[in-house]
């Protein structure tokens, strides 16, 4: 019997490496995606894509999605105590495993496995200890395609905020900023890959300053076919 595995959903380039990853094992069976949306402006949490998207984006990834909605400025009890919400959605109790993009950052892990543990299930980290250059030329190589959509701009240039996750981004990156905003330099939303039916099919809108971080603003035109 394989493994039933809810993936946390970011709907960045990370957890589209891994859900690849995870797709690719025979012995695992993937039954949906997790994710956080804040619900002042209904977009994903921390990378600011509007709800609309990622459920576009889910669609296309064929698997259903369990929206987790959290207020701005979230603290630790609320979000635990809607978590433990989520956890009670059928596609998550019939889970064994929630796995995670994670990538080296062991107080994350930490976290992430007191809380998965809590609620009986197993936490997985399918590119965990890969080095970061190398997670992000590999996503880029299987035609991962994604878009810088949140900056920290105290951490790395708010320039690349709307561009592609691509060589030249990387190439241009400061030497003191993870290759994968793993330190939360930047986030990303992928339109395009392997495990897309279809490409989210999105417009640039305005780059806006907002909470300290800079955001692109993806403005959804539907789904386009990718072939």
């Amino acid at each position: 019997m394989r493994k039933r595995v809810v993936m946390s959903w970011s709907g960045g380039k990370d957890s589209g490496l891994a859900l690849l990853q995870l797709l690719s094992d025979p012995l695992v069976e993937i039954v949906g995606l997790l994710t956080t949306i804040t619900e002042t402006d209904g977009r994903i949490s921390m990378h600011g894509v509007r709800v609309e998207l990622l459920r576009q984006q889910a669609e296309s990834i064929r698997l259903p999605l369990i929206e987790v909605w959290i207020p701005s400025g979230c603290t630790n009890e609320i979000y635990e105590n809607r978590m433990i919400e989520a956890y009670r959605n059928p596609l998550m109790i019939s889970a064994d495993a929630v796995a995670s993009g994670d990538l080296f950052l062991e107080s994350v892990r930490a976290y992430r496995e007191e809380r998965i543990a809590s609620a009986n299930k197993e936490a997985l980290f399918p590119i965990w200890g890969r080095p970061s250059l190398e997670v992000a030329k590999a996503t880029i190589d299987l035609g991962i395609e994604a878009i810088v959509t949140s900056v920290d701009p105290s951490q790395t240039d708010p320039d690349i905020c709307g561009k592609e996750f691509d060589l030249d981004l990387l190439a241009g990156l400061p030497t003191d900023v993870d290759p994968c905003g793993e330190n939360g330099e930047f986030h990303t939303f992928v339109v395009s890959g392997p495990f897309l039916a279809e490409r989210v099919s999105v417009q640039r809108g305005e780059i806006v300053q907002r909470d300290g971080f800079v955001f692109a603003d993806l403005v959804p035109t539907g789904l386009e076919n990718a072939l």
